[in-house]
């Protein structure tokens, strides 16, 4: 083919514009699961029914149970229903991390090979032994597991006092009273139960999963940490327990910046609920005022997962909100206590219209400052492409870099291993071969989870931070950390929960970019106590203790 100079000097233009603007490849994600050792596979219990609890699958936690300072995973089970075997797995399961990232199944020896119908999780040292706990929250009776500090757990639900009969989803342990204890808030789902299951239908004759609009909702919970292994729920007097809320998702962040934690609720089909922090024991509900309780054409949506971060260094917190299909996901910017959604200039609406998000969360994966996002996806009929020719069953995730001035690019498709679709569910990350990068952890609902490592090929500086609370909860957890370069300032809180019934892990990492030194780290601890270092070495893991 012969060119002139004109045709020559446009393809050379078209192709130096495909170089500008095209996702420069700077990590990609590689799935492990099976070569790390983990043959964990889901159980929705789901034998033809096609009951609502099958749909939610379930969450997912790093908790490094040992303290060998090792992540190691638990993985959130259902059962089958009674009568109906499906030969799957029915305990949680237990994965202890033996280095680098090898796992071994320890549920039984850790005294948690238990059938119950499990959501979601989270972990916190609530008894401020030094040992991780954890939270589990099921269809039916939540459980509270003590980390006995010798490699196993006790079931101490009964003696905590701890009551939640409901249908629990997430859940988040915070010191909303600031007393040096970690207190709980569960989310509560519908009232369902096989008795009252409903039948429902997307063609017009064979039965289909109904959404919870068919169903009445529960009020979520508020778990008061006493300080001597036991609580009270304060629900009603803390004014959290809305009976109206169908509750998928849970966040604690300090929106107001008044510090004081306060609490946002994804509400699904209803509307959302931000939890303003009085100071008093008490909490007054601001999601309407704040423009986080419905989408900008005043609906209600499906929302599910939910983080807090602050995107764009304007030093306050904004939040990510995954929704149902043909509904975007929710990029709420921070305006000084009042939000605006910006998902379509932020190039996250469009790109997210199809997809059904459940686990969603803000993280550094590329470690060059910015926080970006992550997403699990999948619908929750198997058979809706049936009906939606645009929509499927199993979904690949959405891993959107942040690109700098508010603006984001999905680079999911950089990683095969990430893209191969499935019905995600609950996400986490952590650091499971200490390496200073995140790797990610996603559910598959009824089926085999997915472990991707991150291969960082950025050779970008960071600095990766453990808190202890000695005055605060042992775990620091609502610490608020920034550091202080020669690019400026970041700022990051440490938080149990969010996301999808799951839960991260519970350090913080700074990527640096190319910045050579930090000048300067400030812990600010829940107890009012400033922890102030400077001249910190890069590229470390760091221990720092209150007082």
């Amino acid at each position: 083919m012969n060119l002139n100079i004109n045709q020559f000097l446009v393809l050379i233009f078209i192709f130096l514009l495909t170089i500008v603007f095209s996702p420069v490849s700077i990590s990609d994600y590689i799935n492990i699961t099976e070569e790390s050792g983990i043959d964990f596979k889901h159980n929705s219990g789901a034998f033809g029914k096609k009951y609502l609890p099958e749909t939610m699958g379930a969450g997912s936690a790093f908790i490094d149970y040992n303290r060998d300072g090792w992540q190691d995973i638990i993985f959130v089970n259902g059962k089958d229903w009674s009568g109906h075997p499906t030969g799957k797995r029915q305990e949680m399961a237990l994965y202890r991390n033996d280095g680098g990232g090898n796992f071994t199944d320890q549920t039984k020896s850790a005294k948690l090979d238990i059938k119950l119908y499990g959501m979601g999780i989270a972990v916190g040292d609530y008894n401020n032994d030094g040992n991780q706990d954890f939270y589990l929250t099921c269809l039916g009776m939540d459980r509270l597991f003590l980390n006995q500090g010798d490699g196993t757990f006790v079931d101490v639900t009964e003696k905590a006092n701890i009551i939640n009969p409901y249908f629990g989803t997430s859940c988040a342990w915070f010191d909303y009273d600031k007393d040096g204890y970690l207190d709980l808030y569960v989310a509560n789902y519908v009232e369902w139960s096989i008795e009252t299951d409903l039948f429902c239908t997307l063609d017009g004759t064979s039965k289909s999963y109904c959404t919870p609009e068919s169903y009445m909702g529960q009020p979520s919970k508020l778990f008061r940490n006493k300080g001597n292994g036991t609580f009270s729920d304060v629900s009603k007097i803390a004014r959290i327990a809305d009976p109206t809320s169908k509750s998928l998702g849970v966040c604690t962040f300090d929106y107001d910046l008044d510090g004081l934690v306060d609490v946002f609720e994804a509400n699904d089909t209803q509307p959302n609920k931000l939890y303003k922090n009085n100071g008093d024991g008490t909490f007054i509900e601001q999601g309407m005022l704040a423009g986080i309780a419905y989408n900008e054409d005043g609906k209600a949506t499906g929302a599910m997962g939910v983080d807090a971060g602050d995107y764009d260094g304007s030093g306050t917190e904004s939040l990510v909100i995954g929704n149902f299909s043909n509904e975007m996901i929710n990029l709420y910017h921070n305006e000084g206590g009042f939000f605006i959604d910006d998902a379509p200039i932020a190039n996250i609406g469009i790109v997210s219209l199809l997809t059904l998000t459940f686990g969603c969360f803000f993280f550094d994966f590329d470690l060059d400052g910015k926080l970006d996002i992550f997403t699990a996806n999948g619908h929750l009929e198997n058979e809706i492409n049936l009906v939606q020719s645009e929509v499927t069953y199993k979904q690949s995730p959405h891993l959107f870099r942040n690109i700098g001035k508010s603006k984001f690019v999905d680079v999911a498709n950089q990683s095969a291993d990430l893209m191969e679709p499935i019905v995600g569910r609950g996400a986490a990350y952590g650091d499971i071969d200490n390496d200073g990068d995140w790797d990610l952890l996603v559910t598959n609902c009824n089926g085999i989870p997915r472990l991707f490592r991150n291969e960082n090929k950025t050779a970008h500086n960071w600095i990766k931070i453990r808190l202890i609370g000695e005055k605060s909860n042992r775990d620091g957890i609502g610490s608020r950390v920034k550091i202080t370069t020669e690019s400026g300032t970041q700022e990051r809180t440490l938080r149990s929960g969010s996301s999808y019934c799951s839960q991260s892990e519970l350090s913080i990492i700074f990527g640096l970019g190319n910045d050579k030194k930090i000048s300067q780290l400030d812990v600010s601890w829940p107890s009012g106590q400033v922890t102030t270092l400077t001249e910190l070495a890069l590229n470390k893991s760091i221990t720092i203790k209150e007082n």
